[in-house]
């Protein structure tokens, strides 16, 4: 049997706990990783890093973390490029921040020797999960690490709800300024 050694991608510490729980249970235990490039203000961006630090201190995980707050990039690539209006901008603008954050996974996850990624964005109702999967399998075929794809959806309350018994802290917005101006 293979032995998997996972790098996750974390976007919260809310949706991280149930997440992580999951592969605990078949038996992998991954290492955290935070690159959240689009999270909007500074203040919100530090808030979920500190509770995501925070939930891999209580629960003996390890973190790699690329803590700029890298925010005009993100920017300048999905708002000040020139999209459609309506649903299509919203989904460029997913497409761009999915791949942005799961390719510097990948990328970290080659420089450390993990053979394995995922993200706990697969957790979140909000998300656009096909999207996130497609974006998975690509990288999974470009750089030969394998994608763990799990549907943790039918754990989304239960991790919010255990986030809120650790004090975590919990976000209204998925993170970056359209979402909180519009979705929050």
């Amino acid at each position: 049997m293979k032995l998997i050694k996972l790098l996750l991608h974390c976007c919260c510490a809310p949706c991280s706990i149930q997440c992580v729980k999951v592969f605990l249970d078949e038996g992998i235990k991954p290492d955290l990783f935070w690159h959240n490039p689009n999270i909007h203000p500074l203040e919100e961006f530090n808030q979920r890093f500190q509770s995501v630090k925070k939930f891999s201190e209580s629960n003996n995980l390890n973190i790699i973390s690329e803590e700029g707050y890298e925010i005009e990039d993100f920017i300048e690539n999905t708002f000040l490029l020139p999209h459609p209006k309506g649903k299509n901008r919203e989904k460029s603008r997913c497409a761009y921040c999915y791949k942005t954050r799961l390719e510097l996974c990948v990328n970290k996850a080659l420089e450390k020797g993990y053979n394995a990624f995922s993200t706990t964005l697969l957790i979140s109702p909000y998300q656009d999960h096909d999207l996130i999967i497609k974006t998975g399998k690509e990288l999974e075929l470009s750089s030969g690490l394998e994608f763990l794809y799990r549907d943790f959806r039918e754990h989304f309350r239960k991790s919010q709800k255990e986030a809120r018994e650790h004090s975590y802290y919990m976000q209204k917005y998925c993170g970056c300024i359209l979402s909180r101006e519009y979705f929050a």
